[in-house]
């Protein structure tokens, strides 16, 4: 891990790979071994919540990945290095930015409990489903989340550190009681975050329209810019979204670091279904042909699939090509891909496994968060894990040959 600037290489190649831990996710266990898998399968960056106990949580993990790297080229994982580390922001309410909220004692007891089936995060409990006739086993996974994050027994409702805000329990509750809690990033606190804590990139999550709201963020960004490798401006389709991106471009140039558009096409949907990704490469296309200086990266259900409909519709690299565009210059194809809810879905069969085995090595409450579930204290899960992760990075990181034909359309 010794080459820190390996990821803008990977920009420049068209097969960077980003990890979405959630900007709103603040489960340290899982952002801990979600970090640790999906590094030494070879991620190029890791995007954390801008919280310093999350920070802190993913670069542990980083340290051990760094640790466990000559172990993993030794069993076949060739890329993984050490990825840069990025905090993401929001110059105003976003999605991403918010955490669903009810109150339990409101709910009929005939309630079928929707939310708790539909929520993809284990992020919503009731802790007396079996007295009141609903099933035992799913009690008992979400009793053992409960007892990792410390949460007082008989709680039932929203686990506020594993929500990420993604907002399916929204239309299925039967009487309309959930709520969303959306906060803002406070642009005077965003630059003692930057300046304090040893993160290698900023994402700001901006909407169409918010020209202002934006450059309030920025101004307190600005004077940090200079200690970063990448800034990454995340933004979903709109009427005038060009228009929109060229105004941001010319506020925050010049940059002295690479910068990114991450086209945020259907958010937080990716473990949906395979059509999600459709929405996902569209708008990538959509801001690539406006030929906005810097990097184009898909995110908001992107997921297996991903890869396979940019190979058809001619968007990826192909080996043999140029080195890849520098920032100032027209991109001409998608530099890559993020994957957030679909990344971490894959790997949650294997890290429910670690609670269990959490149970038998209880640890004072106070030191809770820190030392529960170490993936890399279970070899033949963390491996297990590292492969799972390893089977969505290489989809992107494995050559695209000059001889394969390509479509000139989206099929």
């Amino acid at each position: 891990m010794s080459n820190l600037y390996y990821p803008l290489n990977s920009l420049k190649q068209g097969h960077w790979f980003k990890l979405i831990c959630g900007a709103s996710f603040q489960h340290l266990p899982a952002v801990r071994n979600l970090t640790l898998a999906y590094s030494l399968a070879g991620a190029d960056c890791i995007d954390v919540a801008a919280d310093p106990a999350v920070i802190a949580a993913a670069q542990e993990a980083l340290q051990s990945a760094e640790a466990l790297a000559p172990a993993a080229r030794r069993r076949g994982f060739k890329d993984s290095k050490r990825p840069w580390l990025m905090v993401s922001l929001n110059d105003g309410e976003d999605p991403h930015f918010r955490k669903a909220e009810f109150n339990p004692a409101a709910c009929p007891a005939d309630c079928p409990r929707p939310c708790e089936s539909i929520c993809p995060a284990q992020a919503i409990v009731f802790q007396d489903a079996d007295a009141r006739g609903k099933s035992g086993s799913g009690k008992h996974q979400k009793t053992s989340h409960i007892q990792n994050l410390n949460v007082e027994p008989g709680f039932s409702g929203v686990i506020d550190q594993q929500c990420y805000g993604c907002g399916r329990c929204l239309p299925v509750c039967p009487i309309q009681q959930i709520v969303t809690r959306s906060y803002v990033a406070t642009p005077a606190a965003v630059a003692p975050m930057v300046l304090a804590t040893d993160v290698d990139a900023v994402e700001i999550h901006t909407q169409v329209g918010r020209v202002e709201d934006f450059r309030r963020l920025w101004d307190a960004i600005a004077p940090w810019v200079g200690k970063l490798k990448l800034v990454a401006i995340s933004c979903g389709d709109g009427e005038g979204l060009i228009d929109y991106l060229h105004a941001l471009y010319e506020l925050i140039s010049p940059l002295p670091c690479p910068l990114i558009w991450q086209t945020d096409g259907r958010p937080m949907s990716g473990d949906i279904g395979d059509g999600t990704t459709r929405a996902a490469v569209k708008l990538g296309q959509k801001v690539l042909a406006a030929g906005l200086p810097g990097y184009v990266q898909l995110a908001g259900g992107t997921n297996g699939h991903t890869v396979a409909k940019l190979k058809a519709a001619g968007l990826l690299k192909r080996e043999g090509t140029a080195s890849g565009e520098e920032p100032c210059r027209l991109p001409s194809h998608i530099a890559g891909i993020a994957y957030g809810s679909y990344a971490r879905v894959l790997l949650s069969p294997v890290l429910e496994q670690l609670e269990p085995i959490t149970q038998a090595f209880p640890v004072a409450a106070s030191e809770q968060g820190t030392q529960l579930a170490r993936l890399e204290d279970t070899p033949e899960l963390l491996w297990e894990a590292v492969s799972l992760a390893d089977s969505l990075v290489n989809q992107l990181k494995l050559p695209i040959k000059l001889h394969q034909p390509s479509l000139s359309k989206f099929p």
